[in-house]
This record gives structure tokens, sequence and C-alpha cells, in this order.
């Protein structure tokens, strides 16, 4: 009888070995993916910008459209907005023009004002409204409690997106 305690003393700890490996196994990877697709961002426009972080925002929202976080999509493409336009001030040397007394970078509104008033660039037209509509999409779907984003409005807004990222990662001198 006692050796048929520790045979199941012993499948027991097997059995508990193999959950926790499991576990660890189904764990997804720490650092982001490259998406699958390229649903709402060409990968290639930035592969030349040479800056990961940058790259792994763009692989974010494909991958959080693929999956149906569109909130989680528009938040991020806010935040891709707000990173180009930072990235082209430090390229000519004007960041301090965007930043608060602190030293801390001003909020996403002043930030496209900024871009968009700047003598230094001549933004186009259409960056110029394209903005804006991007901003309006990630604040809703950061700030309001109440709204969800839908694939549509996503769809809507991939143009204006890839409009607004060429016309910033050239300003912002990544595209070569």
């Amino acid at each position: 009888m006692p050796m048929l305690t520790d045979l199941a003393k012993s499948l027991l700890q097997c059995t508990h070995n193999i959950q926790q490996d499991l576990r660890t196994l189904s764990l997804p990877p720490s650092d982001i993916t490259a998406a699958v697709g390229n649903s709402v961002l060409p990968y290639g426009l930035f592969k030349k910008c040479r800056r990961g972080y940058i790259q792994k925002v763009v692989h974010q929202i494909n991958h959080t459209y693929t999956n149906t976080c569109y909130d989680a999509c528009a938040v991020m493409i806010r935040r891709l907005i707000e990173t180009l336009i930072i990235e082209v001030f430090e390229a000519h040397k004007l960041d301090h023009k965007i930043k608060q007394s602190t030293g801390e970078f001003q909020y996403l509104e002043s930030l496209i004002n900024a871009a968009v008033n700047e003598s230094v660039w001549n933004l186009g037209r259409n960056a110029k409204k394209a903005m804006e509509r991007l901003k309006k999409l990630g604040d809703a779907s950061a700030h309001n409690r109440r709204w969800n984003a839908h694939r549509e409005y996503i769809d809507e807004l991939k143009d204006d997106l890839r409009t607004v990222s060429h016309e910033l990662i050239a300003l912002a001198k990544m595209d070569n």
C-alpha cells in the first residue's frame, strides 16, 4: 500500500508540473509580434523609419483591427499621429516649440495645431484635415465611456491615416 501512495503522489506532482508548463506555454509573447497582414497600414511604409517603437505601434494598429479591438486600434492610431508629429519637430530641431514649460510635450490638439501652422514646412491640405478626424476618433475611443468604435469607423479613415503617415514620415526624414 505505501508503494501505491508514493505512485499517487508522484502522479499528482507530475500533473501539477504539466499544468504549470501549459500555463507558461499558453502566455502570449512578452514583446509585440509582426502583424499577419497590413489591414490598416502597410508595414512597408514604416520599414525604413528605423524606429522600433513606431514599427511596433504600426503592428499593434494592424493587430487590434484584425482582432476586432477597434477602440484599441483608434487609440493606437492617435498615438501614432502624436509620435510622428513629435518626430517631425525633433528632426527639424524645433521640439522646443511643442513643449510645455515643464519640458513635457503638449497634448495632441496643440501638437496638431503647431504642425499645421509651422512655417518651416507646408503640410498638404488633405493631411491637415485628416489629422483632426483621426484625433477625433482616437479621443472618442479613449475618453467616451458610452461609445465604442466599429470596423467601419476605422475603414473610413484608412486613407486619412495613410496620407498623414506619408507626409509626417517624409517631414521627419524617416523615409530614406
